[in-house]
């Protein structure tokens, strides 16, 4: 792997902690002096975690539908379905392993059903309740995810998710003393937060049942990985640095699990720690797909790519970044070819050509893997058109550039008649790729006070948006889009002030820092300029770019 990357400079954690000290009062104290796991306990047969679910299914299944439960807390739902159905098979009369079954189906903070799983779903959940559950708490599990199925016919999914929420938090105040109730209230919470709470008051209350439960659970898999979405959010992502350091201990058999603490290493600049986890996840998601689906590319591996491209990239690891490129572009066939999988195959080519300023590269970009099912995720094409127009924008090509807008605006058009279901606007999240690209192509087209306009409305809506957890980053961040463009025109204070606003959402982005190291220089501010560009070389180490042999040379010059 090379050197180890160190955590970006005094100047980064300062802006952590400083927003840290803002959210910590309102938030609960979770995880605030960390937990130690002691795994004395932990079934090593099974690497998922403990998870401990009584039902009044035969004893004989009980460990198996555990397993089962394990793999659906993180997020295994082809695993945890095969194996719930082996429940079922061996006592078909366990009302609980059809709920198992539509459990699986309902992926609360990924993408919405599609519509066969939406069937298939309610087909468990229906069976679920005909079977009759026998206990009162067991019945409040049937009912909760028969309120996600019920009525999906007419129902958007928004309204049935609440639903949902709605009926797994009456079971959690009935069953007080049942943690699996209270966790999947948590899930549940933050599969319905809404994207426009800037005080993430519901990710909060998730958090609060999780911190709960916690000491009387440390093993439990659920419990870590959502307290990383909990606080999966630049402003709060120190307070899950403990949850991401334990939870691949807690389940090292599951790809997510290997996976997801890199959500909060990414958010907080932790490079190699985001690399070392994604590696472990695609080789994870590698067996497993050789196991089932010989020939085929993992879903799982696919999103690990994409995370650790932005990694390789942001820490001057090319060669290891072309790799990746290569090894996503050569995947053809996938075990799920779900909204990760495009988005991955769209978004890795952009960051190859856009993080490296090759923008020739980017206008040139070939188009995506046709064989997908694109208007699923048109959201994620978005990105195709948008590295081809801000590329030929920035080559000079006004044309080209108006070209790819064109796409870039049918796309959104499409998204906001028929907005994705789900809590996460994907159509803002175009609109600003669409105001970026717009405002490169104003600059082109030598309109510069349109092309200010049109980026910094690009930058606050993407900050308002926000990142969709499928995504490590934007593959280029507007508001460092409008810091470039202030630094073409000569404003160095007003571009360092937009640099280091990145740099407090984005710690330790490579342009970014290189971006705020020579608006410094053009500010005048020597010491601002030496220290960005320290920060710059201890980020990359030995890495050739012309950017560091720049950096170098002002350092030694001084």
């Amino acid at each position: 792997m090379g050197m180890t990357r160190k955590l970006p400079t005094a100047l980064v954690l300062t802006s952590l902690v400083t927003s840290l000290v803002t959210f910590l009062a309102p938030a609960p104290a979770v995880l605030a002096q960390g937990h130690e796991h002691d795994h004395t306990h932990a079934d090593p047969a099974a690497s998922l975690g403990n998870v401990r679910f009584p039902t009044s299914c035969r004893p004989e299944v009980a460990a198996d539908f555990e397993r089962a439960v394990a793999h659906l807390h993180s997020f295994g739902y082809e695993a945890a379905r095969i194996a719930f159905a082996a429940v079922a098979e061996r006592d078909p009369a366990c009302a609980m392993a059809q709920w198992g079954i539509g459990m699986s189906w309902y992926h609360p903070i990924w993408a919405p059903p599609t519509p066969q799983e939406l069937a298939a779903g309610r087909a468990a959940a229906e069976k679920a309740a005909a079977l009759g559950a026998p206990t009162p708490r067991e019945q409040g599990y049937v009912a909760a995810i028969g309120a996600f199925y019920k009525d999906a016919d007419r129902l958007d999914h928004r309204t049935r998710a609440r639903a949902y929420l709605a009926a797994v938090e009456e079971l959690a105040r009935r069953q007080p003393d049942d943690h699996e109730a209270a966790i999947f209230h948590a899930l549940a919470l933050l599969g319905t937060a809404p994207p426009s709470d800037a005080t993430y008051a519901q990710q909060k209350q998730a958090a609060a049942i999780l911190e709960r439960i916690l000491p009387l659970a440390p093993e439990h898999p659920g419990v870590a990985h959502y307290i990383i979405h909990s606080f999966d959010y630049p402003e709060l992502a120190l307070l899950a640095l403990p949850a991401a350091r334990s939870y691949a201990k807690i389940a090292p058999a599951s790809a997510h699990a290997l996976h997801m603490p890199s959500h909060i290493f990414v958010r907080l600049g932790l490079w190699q720690e985001a690399i070392d986890s994604n590696l472990a996840s695609a080789a994870a998601a590698d067996r497993w797909v050789a196991e089932r689906h010989p020939g085929a590319a993992a879903f799982d591996t696919l999103h690990a790519l994409d995370y650790l491209a932005y990694g390789y990239l942001q820490t001057c690891q090319d060669d290891k970044a072309k790799e990746v490129l290569a090894r996503t572009a050569a995947a053809r066939t996938f075990d799920d070819p779900g909204f990760a999988v495009g988005y991955a195959v769209a978004a890795v080519p952009a960051r190859w050509t856009l993080e490296r300023r090759r923008w020739a590269e980017a206008a040139a970009l070939a188009a995506p893997l046709p064989s997908l099912p694109w208007d699923r995720y048109s959201y994620a094409l978005a990105l195709h058109h948008f590295a081809r127009a801000l590329g030929a924008a920035r080559s000079g090509d006004a044309a080209a550039a108006r070209t790819a807008l064109g796409e870039i605006e049918r796309l959104h058009a499409g998204l906001r008649q028929a907005p994705p279901a789900g809590p996460y606007d994907w159509a803002g999240q175009v609109e600003a790729l669409r105001l970026a690209a717009a405002g490169w192509l104003a600059r082109a087209e030598r309109k510069d006070e349109e092309a200010v306009r049109l980026l910094t409305a690009a930058a606050d809506l993407e900050d308002r948006v926000g990142k969709h957890p499928v995504s490590p980053g934007a593959v280029l961040p507007a508001r460092e889009l409008l810091a470039d463009l202030l630094l073409e025109q000569g404003k160095g204070a007003a571009a360092l002030a937009e640099y280091d606003a990145v740099l407090r959402s984005a710690p330790g982005r490579f342009n970014a820092l290189y971006g705020a190291a020579r608006a410094a220089e053009l500010a005048g501010d020597g010491p601002a300029a030496r220290q960005r560009y320290e920060a710059l070389v201890a980020l990359c180490g030995e890495g050739d770019r012309e950017e560091l042999r720049r950096a170098r040379e002002v350092l030694a010059a001084r």
